[in-house]
């Protein structure tokens, strides 16, 4: 039974260690978009220092407050990944799903306050490339916005310029 309860114990330990290595600080920042007003969330960029996984299933996860139960289930969640061996650019922010050269890059929620990127390469991908998210409260507005876009899905494959200017973000990798 000791034997048990240690493995136990060793296993918690090691998940949480690998919880603090595969988790950054969550920094937000707010803006008021010119869409009536709607306070929009979104995050830093974030620069994965290490993957989890193994070929073909590879993940980092982000801690996200503003990952509340009521914007995931009634608001809007877009992610960008900006690349830096895009074949396409290397100026060229994608939003998520995003197909490239070989693989697929995309997003999970599987709890409140987490948001975890995916990517389903071959081979390990880069720490250099660069992934950010955006919370849209589910308000009033954002549904005046979404009826502009006609559907969530649309509104979710926004081009990242369009998603700046729309919901006021001011962003570094742009010229702005």
């Amino acid at each position: 039974m000791k034997i048990v309860t240690y493995n136990f114990y060793l296993c918690m330990l090691c998940m949480a260690f690998l919880s603090l290595f595969t988790t950054a600080c969550s920094k937000y920042q707010t803006t008021k978009t010119d869409v009536k007003n709607t306070e929009v969330y979104y995050s830093q960029w974030y620069t994965p220092t290490i993957w989890s996984g193994r070929t073909g299933e590879w993940f980092f996860n982000v801690s996200a407050p503003k990952l509340t139960q009521d914007n995931i289930e009634n608001g809007v969640i877009l992610a960008y990944v900006w690349l830096t061996a895009d074949s396409n650019s290397s100026t060229a922010i994608r939003p998520l799903p995003a197909y490239t050269v070989g693989s697929t890059w995309s997003f999970l929620i599987r709890q409140y306050g987490k948001i975890e990127i995916t990517n389903d390469m071959i081979s390990h991908p880069l720490t250099t490339d660069k992934i950010r998210f955006v919370v849209i409260p589910a308000t009033s507005s954002l549904k005046a916005t979404a009826a502009k876009y006609k559907t969530k899905t649309s509104l979710t494959s926004l081009p990242y310029n369009q998603a700046c200017k729309l919901f006021n973000i001011k962003d570094s990798l742009l010229k702005q």
